[in-house]
């Protein structure tokens, strides 16, 4: 069986509010997938009803052949999970709590130094094994969790926004690790709000109040839009987004700093925009044709449900 992850319309509801709303998912071995969405979309709920912490209103899901609802400790054998506050003890070194997390999962003390070593290696701690996990960075905390989650070699690893406040080098530290990772084979389920990072992945899911809206690779979302993406300048943004809005033939509005970047249903339109904005007094510095980003399909689907 090539299914690492399974659910079959697995919901969670809490005193009537619906966190996930039917989720059908298939993901196969060796995927990196990415649940994307903001803050409160339900993306820890999905995690904690995956790795067996919680239990669903209805709905099945399995985990690495087993299913959530009857074989929890076998998945929990078989999965390493990092939650966004992941169990490090700060008054233990690196190496201590390595070997903590090796005692809990039981790791055989034969394999052991082998592991350690590598993970070590892999994660650049080998200088800091001896340094209190209090006093390590936030990207070096996160490289650490990660280790401790993988010293018993597991076939599923789950990630709940990982990279969350982490500074941009060790963003691109942490993912090169899981890129390696993939290498090896194992299957990567990842959470996250930065819609950047989804680009990264090799299976993406956008979810929204409890629902996946749209579920494919990176690039196939891209060209999904299928209508025209318009990047354009302007040095009031704000107010421009505001009146681009109210424009018929305009799908939905993204503002990227000084840059807006409109989805529209033909280009004819853009002379209307332009034309519109010169009335309220805003002058456009340019425009030009661009491919949707994934934050644009994101801001696109939102706005049409």
């Amino acid at each position: 069986m090539n299914i690492a992850i399974k659910t079959s319309n697995l919901t969670k509801v809490f005193n009537g509010n619906t966190a996930v709303d039917n989720l059908n998912l298939e993901i196969r071995k060796g995927e990196l997938f990415g649940l994307v969405g903001p803050d409160g979309a339900g993306k820890t709920t999905i995690m904690r009803l995956l790795t067996a912490i919680m239990q669903p209103t209805s709905g099945e899901a399995w985990v690495a052949g087993h299913s959530v609802l009857t074989e929890g400790e076998k998945i929990k054998e078989k999965i390493g999970y990092m939650s966004q506050r992941f169990g490090l003890y700060e008054d233990l070194t690196v190496m201590e709590n390595i070997i903590f997390y090796a005692d809990l999962y039981e790791v055989p003390q034969k394999e052991r130094p082998e592991r350690i070593e590598k993970l070590l290696g892999f994660s650049n701690l080998t200088p800091f094994k001896k340094r209190l996990a209090g006093k390590l960075s936030g990207g070096m905390k996160q490289k650490l969790g990660l280790a401790c989650a993988l010293i018993h070699t597991p076939e599923v690893l789950f990630l709940d926004e990982p990279t969350n406040g982490v500074d941009p080098v060790s963003r691109r530290d942490f993912w090169r690790i899981l890129y390696d990772l993939l290498k090896e084979g194992v299957t990567i389920f990842v959470s996250t709000a930065y819609l950047d990072e989804a680009e990264r992945c090799t299976e993406i899911g956008l979810i929204h109040k409890g629902k996946i809206i749209m579920e494919d690779n990176p690039s196939e979302i891209k060209r999904s839009l299928g209508i025209p993406m318009i990047e354009m300048w302007s040095e009031d943004s704000r107010t421009a987004a505001e009146i681009v809005r109210t424009i018929d033939g305009v799908k939905s509005v993204g503002i990227y700093g000084d840059k807006l970047h409109v989805a529209l249903i033909n280009k004819e339109i853009m002379d209307i925009i332009i034309e519109t904005l010169q009335n309220a007094g805003i002058e456009t510095k340019g425009y030009r044709v661009i491919l949707p980003s994934i934050e644009d399909i994101f801001i696109s689907m939102v706005e049409k449900q």
